[in-house]
């Protein structure tokens, strides 16, 4: 029997609770002969689970007589993602939710775990149904932790950088239910307006971006790899603030640019445009498994300029000392930037990220000795979090006196902007406010003496 939408998404929850498999690769395999709208389904409420996982638990907790920690874990995520249907998906009966849950419970634990579900969910069910679920009370970054499901001290250190009110409008615009997909033109095969034309033939909307010209977006496009216009090389994947980036580093016909951290590509993929792919790009990883991506990514677009090699990107290769007119140090990063994408990021363990500020630096101290004299030295992040954004440039610039911030300006639009503008080479994008990833570009020079 093939799986249902629920079913798909009981399993991705769990493969992510086990071993912190991504949502979408289990979903990738577990929905490949499901119906569009049934995969459609089990996408939502899977990455919806994720999203609002600490709420759900809240409500859990109100209406059950046992505790987490005496569930079985198939019965708490059973639970999971039938709570969320009941609050969160307005269109799906609860009666089927709670039949298909205690399917789900049979099948996966035993009878009584069945009748215990059944229980929970028809009391949570009547209190949606009148209105009456239970209110989050604490201090307001308690509350705005389970209210969106972001841990505590993520809510803190946004809070601390926003302010309460602009903290719950990012947390909220990374709990939507549905982020477009970004997508850049490759202008050396195409236009515009024949990938719009081949997007509306296979049924997929979309729309020139607001403010990024070349840069459409998509919305319910699904597997992207299976499009026409994805096939043909027309179009790479990423986002407006990645893009935006590429374009303060200014990459320019026949110059020499070194990508340091460059999988998946798309930095390489942007910068071998803008260059009409007449020049050199060295793309450098430390996965040979990632440089197979952008090697099959540059070949499906055309870009014959970039070459790939595997590469530590604090151990500077001796050959290409000071050569380069332009470094991109896009580094490893917490991630936290991206959460409205990739829901799972917000689970990462404080102490995880702890030490990234200093690989940070040394990566960007490695790289920086590529740049030649005149030369670009971009430093991005796809985080919103200081201590891996300015402090990481600022100890930077500081030990590297032969380097200065230079200011950029950039396309904007959005919300009446013109354009977007650094202070002292440094810019950070915000969800809430630019419609981008979260994402932190800093731009240096390279003196001449």
């Amino acid at each position: 029997m093939p799986l249902t939408a629920r079913e798909a998404s009981l399993k991705a929850i769990s493969a992510f609770r086990r071993s912190k498999k991504r949502i979408d690769e289990s979903l990738k395999s577990l929905t490949a002969d499901m119906p569009r709208l049934d995969a459609a389904l089990a996408f939502r409420i899977s990455n919806g689970v994720m999203q609002n996982m600490a709420l759900c638990d809240f409500y859990i907790s109100k209406f059950s007589s046992l505790s987490k920690s005496k569930l079985q874990p198939h019965v708490n995520d059973i639970l999971r993602l039938s709570v969320y249907q009941i609050v969160f998906l307005d269109r799906v009966p609860h009666s089927a939710v709670v039949n298909d849950a205690v399917t789900l419970a049979v099948k996966y634990a035993n009878r009584r775990a069945a009748g215990f579900v059944n229980a929970v969910l028809r009391r949570i069910s009547e209190a949606a149904a009148g209105n009456k679920l239970p209110k989050v009370s604490g201090d307001i970054a308690e509350r705005l932790s389970i209210e969106y499901s972001h841990p505590e001290f993520l809510v803190r250190e946004f809070t601390a950088l926003l302010g309460e009110r602009e903290t719950e409008q990012l947390l909220s615009v990374n709990n939507a239910p549905d982020t477009p997909l970004t997508a850049q033109i490759n202008t050396l095969r195409t236009g515009a307006d024949e990938v719009m034309a081949l997007l509306e033939a296979d049924g997929i909307s979309a729309a020139r971006h607001e403010f990024l010209e070349d840069c459409i977006v998509m919305g319910g496009a699904g597997d992207i790899t299976r499009l026409n216009v994805f096939r043909s090389g027309y179009i790479y994947i990423q986002d407006t603030a990645a893009r935006l980036a590429v374009i303060a580093a200014s990459p320019v016909k026949g110059g020499l640019v070194i990508d340091g951290c460059a999988a998946p590509g798309g930095k390489s993929f942007a910068s071998a445009i803008m260059m009409e792919n007449s020049g050199r790009i060295e793309a450098f990883d430390r996965s040979e498994d990632r440089l197979t991506r952008v090697r099959s990514g540059a070949e499906r677009l055309g870009l014959s300029i970039i070459s790939t090699s595997v590469q530590d990107a604090a151990i500077p290769a001796p050959e290409l000392l000071n050569s380069a007119d332009v470094v991109l140090a896009d580094v490893p990063c917490s991630g936290y930037g991206v959460i409205r994408r990739k829901p799972e990021i917000r689970y990462k363990g404080e102490h995880e990220t702890a030490e990234l500020p200093e690989l940070q630096l040394s990566i960007l101290t490695g790289l920086s000795a590529y740049v030649k004299p005149g030369g670009v030295l971009l430093y991005s992040t796809c985080t919103i979090l200081r201590r891996e954004n300015e402090e990481v440039a600022l100890r930077f610039l500081e030990e590297n006196k032969e380097f200065y911030p230079e200011d950029f300006t950039l396309p904007g639009g959005l919300y009446e902007l013109r354009e977007l503008r650094s202070e002292n080479g440094m810019l950070t994008l915000w969800p809430h406010i630019h419609g981008t990833d979260g994402f932190f570009i800093c731009k240096l020079r390279k003196s001449y003496c």
